[in-house]
This record gives structure tokens, sequence and C-alpha cells, in this order.
């Protein structure tokens, strides 16, 4: 059985094919992230705050009691705001083991940012991904 997360990268890397150069990329991701519902004040907290970024970024994360987890989140950098987005498309609706097991190395190979973003980007994505991992980790180990 197929990850339903690959369904959502498999979307997105069709939406980045047809857009060609990175300069198109990048305006596009930023779009992305003009879409996402703002967070509140209280939600922008030290909590919900994603270390390893060099903008604020802040991520919630909110069980749902079908098991899956929906994750909202927001950053004060345009950029960032849409890769932020492009995690949420991801992961966010998604069962934990789904998320656990899902390959997020190769997914942002595959679209690209790993070569196309600076290194602190890359490291701040990576942090965004390393915190989604850990809430699917805790709510699996909540499960069992």
């Amino acid at each position: 059985m197929t990850n339903p997360i690959d369904a959502a990268l498999d979307e997105l890397a069709d939406e980045f094919e047809l857009l060609g150069d990175w300069e198109e990329r990048y305006r596009y991701v930023i779009e992305l992230g003009k879409d996402l519902a703002p967070l509140t004040d209280a939600e922008r907290s030290e909590d919900n705050k994603v270390r390893g970024c060099a903008s604020q970024v802040w991520l919630v994360t909110e069980p749902q009691a079908d098991g899956t987890l929906t994750f909202r989140g927001d950053s004060d950098a345009h950029i960032v705001s849409g890769l932020v987005a492009i995690m949420l498309r991801l992961y966010s609706g998604r069962a934990p083991a789904d998320i656990a097991a899902f390959d997020a190395k190769a997914a942002l190979d595959r679209l690209g940012l790993s070569e196309a973003l600076s290194s602190q980007r890359s490291n701040g994505l990576k942090s965004m991904v390393a915190r989604i991992q850990r809430d699917a980790q805790e709510a699996l180990a909540n499960l069992g």
C-alpha cells in the first residue's frame, strides 16, 4: 500500500515541473504561503516555535478524533511561509504512521528544494520536518 503523502508529493512535483525555472517556482512557493490561514497571537508562542529556522516559524499540531494530525503554521518570511505551506500539503490530515514512514529527504530532493534553497533555509526546512515527525511519533506512542 502506498503512503497517501506520496499522492500529495506527486501533485506538488507535477506543479513544480510545469513552472520550469526556479524564479517561477519561488514565486509559486511565496503564493502558496499567502494562502496559509493566519495563526492567532496565542498560537505564535514559544511552545509552537520551530527551533533551527533562521526566520520565525510557528507550527501548531492538532490531533483529530479519527487519529490523524492536522498541522497549521506560519512564518514571518514570505518564502518560508511558502515552505510551511508545502509541508502542510504533504503532512496535514495524515495518520501519524504515514507521517513517520514518509521519506522527507527524498521528497525534498524530488521537488528540487534541497539544492534550490540556501543552507540556512534547508536547515530550517529540516527542522520543520523533524518537528512534524516528532509530533507524529508522540501521537503513535500515545496510541500504543
